[in-house]
């Protein structure tokens, strides 16, 4: 698990695989275990000017090396949901035998620019590659958006990426989650302005799990009861993918 703050080099700075855990023979033996599954817990733990500085955006331009994020209304931060989920979606993949790495070991410090972590996914070829956030959208607006890259820029972003995004979509649905109603369509967002997705090389999407700024949302959002929820629905579209596409 990387332990690294965002100025370190790119080289230096590649995440460990962790080996899956010790599984029932039955886990054991899933088609998807030995997959490599990278996840990104978005933003930091912590902040400085630094997260200011310019890095390519992966279509000729720039963008911040990287944003704070959002909160709720009482101040529940989506840098710790996002930590959060991911550790829970971690667990779960490893018992299944899928070998995972994330973008930073901590909740509590600087973490890599959006174009390392880009850069950290794409050298270890994963079959997958989830980054898990929440939104701060209109107040009145409620549910999760699956984005990925559009247009795309390469083969795994045209195709791989775009099932990915479905299959996710697909399994938050059946988990009873609520597609976005006031962003993308059916709870697919196919966009150009994210610079992780528009770097990948391999199959990349970004989950908003829900709307911060939302009151019922955000109950969820702020509840173990809900996060257990979604990172198990989050499970569940990674795994389909994962199935499909072996």
């Amino acid at each position: 698990m990387l332990r690294i703050a965002a100025a370190a080099p790119i080289a230096a700075s590649l995440p460990t695989l962790a080996a899956p855990l010790t599984s029932t023979p039955a886990i054991a033996s899933s088609t998807i275990a030995g997959t490599i599954v990278f996840l990104d817990p978005g933003h930091n733990g912590a902040n400085d000017a630094s997260i200011n500085r310019q890095v390519t955006n992966g279509r000729g331009g720039t963008k911040e090396c990287q944003t704070t994020g959002t909160t709720t209304d009482d101040g529940y931060p989506e840098h710790t949901f996002n930590w959060d989920m991911v550790l829970r979606i971690r667990a779960a993949l490893s018992e299944a035998g899928v070998r995972t790495a994330m973008s930073r070991g901590n909740d509590n410090a600087l973490g890599p620019c959006v174009d390392q972590r880009a850069a950290m996914a794409n050298a270890l070829h994963p079959d997958a590659v989830v980054s898990i956030h929440a939104d701060g959208g209109p107040p009145d607006g409620r549910g999760f958006h699956v984005n990925y890259s559009d247009p795309p820029l390469n083969q795994a972003q045209a195709g791989p990426a775009v099932r990915l995004a479905q299959a996710m979509r697909d399994q938050l649905v059946a988990a009873g989650l609520q597609p976005s109603t006031y962003r993308g369509t059916d709870g697919l967002y196919g966009r150009a302005d994210l610079a992780g997705l528009n770097l990948a090389q391999y199959p990349s999407i970004l989950v908003e799990m829900g709307n911060m700024k939302n009151r019922d949302d955000a109950a969820v959002l702020e509840s173990s009861d809900g996060r257990a929820r979604y990172a198990a629905a989050v499970v569940s579209g990674i795994t389909a993918y994962l199935s499909q596409a072996r």
